[in-house]
């Protein structure tokens, strides 16, 4: 499904039909795929009834525009292209350290997850993470990594309450090695929680309001 309907979608987001609707008639989506008028407008219709696109049927025009579900479908293209085109086998996002509201350590240190980083990512977690508030030019990187594989730690059970999956992404920051945290039940969109053997902002002297590089493995 992905190779057929690629090409569609990534010609409606340059548009501009990723963040909103865009008005196209099945001619000019045509023009830009190389095919007729009559298979452009099939094609649209193929990525309705994939639910890739909404479609609104204006007075004069109909206006396009992407799903969470099509525009997820670029966003792994996008990790795909960086590996073929830029010989990446990583990602860089950057950010800004910021406090976070503690919860980050509750949670890494619930014995339920902590078994599963030490086997898993290959260290004990230090008890807490680092915070770091995407910037915004990075955010779509994250959102890609979001919709990615990663390394699954188990959700659990404990005294009646249900912790989530957490999602794990090994990564360097400087020379340390760390790894990208995100939970399946995240307050945030775009804050990146990050866990590591060391105590970050010691080992790496870190202050509120620094800006970093986190360097994340797409393998």
């Amino acid at each position: 499904m992905n190779d057929k309907f690629v090409g569609a979608l990534r010609q409606i987001a340059l548009m501009g039909g990723f963040h909103d609707y865009v008005a196209i008639s099945s001619r000019e989506l045509g023009v830009k795929l190389g095919m007729s008028q009559q298979s452009a407008s099939k094609r649209i219709l193929e990525l309705l009834d994939e639910g890739l696109i909404y479609r609104d049927l204006g007075a004069r025009r109909q206006r396009i525009k992407l799903t969470e579900k099509g525009s997820e479908l670029l966003r792994r293209e996008y990790l795909e292209y960086q590996k073929i085109f830029e010989m990446k086998d990583h990602v860089l996002i950057r950010g800004t350290v910021i406090t976070g509201m503690g919860e980050g350590q509750y949670y890494v240190t619930q014995p339920g997850y902590m078994g599963q980083f030490a086997e898993k990512l290959g260290f004990k977690p230090y008890d807490g993470t680092l915070n770091v508030r995407v910037l915004p030019s990075d955010q779509s990187k994250l959102d890609a990594l979001r919709r990615s594989g990663g390394t699954v730690i188990k959700g659990f059970e404990k005294n009646g309450r249900t912790f989530g999956d957490v999602r794990c992404y090994p990564a360097r920051i400087q020379n340390v090695d760390c790894a990208i945290v995100i939970p399946s039940r995240s307050h945030y969109n775009d804050v990146m929680e990050i866990v590591c053997k060391y105590h970050l902002r010691r080992t790496l002297g870190l202050n509120d309001g620094d800006t970093i590089e986190v360097r994340v493995s797409l393998v």
